[in-house]
């Protein structure tokens, strides 16, 4: 019997360590981490910089509310206002907090309620970020979402134009869907974005929770396009395994988000800022970036090159170390295969299965992986 909600669906194995891109079980069985926790440890486990700052912070202080000054948030605000097109930050414990400030704030500072989202986005589990989501399967069984979102199909530049309200305050997405399917924004569409948020003076918020902090080969995957948020969220990698997220806005919106407007009892603690601060300067070391584009170009090469003449591979699609193989056959079925080979994989819908290294993964290391990845597809 367990104590615990059965909200997940579990794998029989029980993970005691990790170093790298390897994780260790109980049984001592290694495995080659593809999941990075869900496109969380972008820079392996146990990295020494980062332990060492969180085991720094924690003998000085663990919390004291965000009714006192911190310099330490205030370092790690500052350097993510630097690495994008934001002025001012507000830290909350996760993506789903981040995206529910996200909301909040558009509402506010606009006067208005309605927000476009995709099909098949995801933006998380609370009620707001829920509703924001564009997958019933995620809405069934909580009653009425929240009334004020429309969902238009992702690349499709007509029907969001046809869906901007005299109402709209927003439109909301992500540039590569994670957990929809990896599809990748077109060029077109972000074109369509930009030109409806000057027309209509709308706000644009893009959800960075699992592009964001290096995964696209660009700090943010927004980079990539001629896009400019005026909200940007982001967790996961920001802290590498710790439980930290932020939200992003530019200068015209600090006004709305001034005291009582929001808030977040634990969020910009000095244990998250330590770690952030860590991740941030280590991602800020000169050629990292670069380095990372380099070898996830080289990476997705080797994919194309060994599984694309699979019989059962349709596509190979994705941004950096953003990757998602569809196939003919059921992604659980890829995924459990590999598995037994020291493999671990996620899903992203029933035929795509996505893989998520981490970003300091060297090339014996994903050669290894793509020829289990090979077996367990012929």
């Amino acid at each position: 019997m367990s104590y615990l909600f059965p909200t997940y669906t579990k794998k029989e194995i029980q993970l005691t360590q990790g170093k790298g891109s390897y994780v260790y079980s109980q049984d001592g069985t290694c495995y080659q981490d593809f999941m990075s926790g869900i496109a969380v440890t972008n820079l392996g486990h146990g990295h020494p910089a980062i332990v060492q700052a969180l085991h720094k912070q924690a003998d000085l202080l663990w919390h004291g509310s965000n009714l006192f000054h911190y310099e330490i948030q205030e370092q790690a605000a500052k350097m993510l206002v630097e690495k994008s097109v934001c002025d001012a930050v507000f830290f909350c414990n996760s993506g789903a907090e981040a995206n529910e400030a996200a909301i909040k704030l558009a509402r506010k500072a606009s006067g208005k309620s309605h927000i476009i989202t995709m099909n098949q986005s995801f933006h998380g589990r609370t009620l707001g970020s829920m509703a924001a989501t564009g997958q019933e399967a995620v809405h069934q069984g909580y009653g009425p979402m929240l009334d004020s979102f429309t969902y238009v199909p992702f690349n499709d530049s007509e029907a969001l134009e046809l869906a901007v309200q005299p109402e709209t305050a927003a439109i909301m997405i992500e540039v590569v869907q994670g957990e929809g399917g990896v599809h990748i924004l077109s060029e077109q569409f972000a074109s369509t974005i930009m030109k409806l948020k000057k027309e209509k003076n709308l706000l644009v918020i893009i959800d960075e929770i699992q592009t964001g902090i290096g995964r696209t080969g660009t700090f943010f995957a927004y980079e990539h396009y001629q896009l400019d948020p005026d909200v940007i969220t982001v967790a996961k990698g920001l802290g590498n395994g710790f439980p930290v997220g932020a939200m992003l806005g530019k200068s015209n919106l600090i006004e709305h988000f001034q005291a009582g407007a929001h808030g977040s009892t634990f969020g910009g603690n000095p244990l998250a800022m330590a770690v952030v601060k860590a991740v941030l300067e280590t991602m800020s070391q000169p050629q990292f970036l670069q380095e990372i584009k380099d070898k996830a170009d080289r990476f997705n090469d080797t994919l194309r090159q060994e599984l694309l003449a699979c019989a059962s591979v349709k596509d190979i699609r994705g941004s950096g170390f953003l990757i998602g193989i569809e196939t003919t056959v059921l992604a659980q079925e890829v995924i459990d295969a590999c598995e037994k080979k020291g493999l671990l994989l996620l899903p992203a819908g029933k035929h795509v299965t996505r893989l998520l290294p981490s970003l300091l993964i060297e090339e014996q290391e994903w050669n290894e992986a793509v020829s289990i990845l090979k077996a367990a597809l012929n």
